[in-house]
């Protein structure tokens, strides 16, 4: 189980490793400098997700933060996780080869330390290296990813084709709508001076809306090849187009409506 050095989310990795650990299965962590992994601390604690969370003090009193944060089992699981040898003691990306494992999970979370594991080039070619293990039926050792996980995977190029081992595959992901309704909630009525916090990557001016998203990347890059990157984005800015122009058509017949005026 790979991680970041920090921000990965607590209930993806540590209820897993309770899952898989009670299976009777040995867990082996890896972060890229041998660093022991700190999950998302506002995940644990629920601190700052608050409207009151920047201000010292009262940060500490929490009432969405409750119900955002990692619940009691999982945050009993990180517990316990952290005293583990292997979490305390993880290899280095590096050092992994895909004959000493019999499967990968890739957990999530949205934090800002996600980047060095969602972008690491070593971390993507072994997990391409998994999915290239495969036999002659063409199955591979087994992968599980979990939310921003599957960016990660979806990131990974296969040797052998050049494109990412998810390419016309079929993958559970973070949807959009789940991602920006987190992002809504907490920017306008919790960690509203963070505005970004739940986006690992935000658009730019001249993307359309959830164009960096988990769904939106994950899609460009499990699409067939005949259909391209520039294709996708050309689409999503279209439908953004079409969209405001829509809304912009009913402003004008609710006008229209109000001062008893209608169109020819």
């Amino acid at each position: 189980m790979p991680l970041p050095d920090r921000d990965f989310d607590p209930t993806e990795a540590a209820v897993t490793w309770s899952v898989i650990e009670a299976a009777g299965h040995d867990v082996v962590f890896a972060t890229e400098h041998c660093t022991r992994p700190a999950a998302d601390p506002i995940m644990i604690s629920g601190e700052r997700l608050d409207p009151w969370g920047f201000i010292p003090g009262i940060r500490k009193l929490k009432l969405i933060g409750l119900a955002l944060r990692a619940q009691q089992g999982a945050r009993d699981a990180y517990a316990a996780m952290q005293k583990a040898d292997s979490f305390t003691n993880p290899i280095r990306y590096s050092d992994l080869e895909v004959a000493d494992f019999d499967g990968l999970v890739l957990p999530g979370g949205h934090g800002p330390g996600m980047v060095q594991y969602l972008e690491n080039e070593t971390l993507q070619g072994f997990v391409a290296d998994f999915y290239e293990s495969g036999d002659g039926a063409q199955l591979h050792k087994p992968v599980g990813a979990i939310c921003h996980g599957v960016v990660l995977a979806a990131r990974a190029t296969s040797p052998s084709t050049g494109q990412s081992v998810l390419q016309g595959r079929k993958t559970t992901a973070l949807t959009w709508s789940q991602e920006k309704a987190a992002w809504q909630l907490t920017r306008y009525f919790a960690r509203f001076w963070d505005p970004l916090y739940y986006r690992t990557y935000s658009e730019s001016d001249n993307q359309p809306a959830g164009y960096m998203s988990v769904e939106s990347e994950i899609k460009r890059r499990t699409m067939l090849s005949r259909f391209c990157a520039g294709t996708i984005a050309e689409y999503m800015r279209a439908r953004q187009r079409f969209r405001t122009l829509r809304d912009r058509r009913l402003t004008d017949r609710r006008t229209q409506v109000g001062t008893g005026t209608s169109r020819k």
